[in-house]
């Protein structure tokens, strides 16, 4: 059976989205043979998803979120690198400031705790240091202003709840 895990090492996320693509358009196209058909109904199984595939399906959808969510927190470690404030960076996401900065201090945690589960795979304890600190707190002050518009940003201009509506 496929797990997110197993094909993580097989796939990176290009190669995993085509995979993903090419089932989800078999699966869309080619409904398999069910029991409450009418008889006689006549249907394509040759081309109709496996039970495999629709757990390799499945299983490359929680690895191609997994990816993508680790890619944008590489994203916003860059921002930060750059001197974006986290008002700009909860704005780029389309949520507030403090949850940008709780999602990404998660994601630090995270690295942390893979070290003692997995070994040599994670952050030591220098990179951690470095990731909180370049972090920082929601408040610290950075130039929020825009190099497009010369305005200056704030929570204002982009508060949102956790649900992404305007607060």
């Amino acid at each position: 059976m496929s797990t997110p895990e197993e094909l993580e090492r097989r796939f990176t996320l290009r190669t995993a989205v085509g995979r993903y693509d090419e089932l989800r358009t078999r699966e869309s196209l080619y409904a398999p043979a069910t029991a409450d058909m009418a008889d006689g109904a006549e249907t394509d199984d040759s081309a109709a998803l496996t039970r495999d595939e629709t757990l390799e399906l499945l299983a490359l959808s929680e690895l191609i979120a997994r990816k993508a969510a680790y890619g944008r927190q590489l994203s916003v470690r860059s921002a930060r690198r750059a001197g974006a404030s986290w008002s700009r960076i909860g704005a780029a996401l389309g949520t507030s400031k403090q949850a940008a900065w709780e999602a990404h201090n998660r994601w630090i945690d995270e690295q942390d705790g893979r070290r003692p589960r997995t070994g040599a795979i994670g952050w030591d304890d220098t990179e951690i240091a470095a990731a909180r600190a370049l972090a920082g707190a929601p408040d610290d002050a950075q130039d929020d202003t825009d190099p497009q518009d010369g305005r200056r940003h704030n929570d204002r201009d982009s508060a949102r709840d956790d649900d992404g509506n305007r607060a």
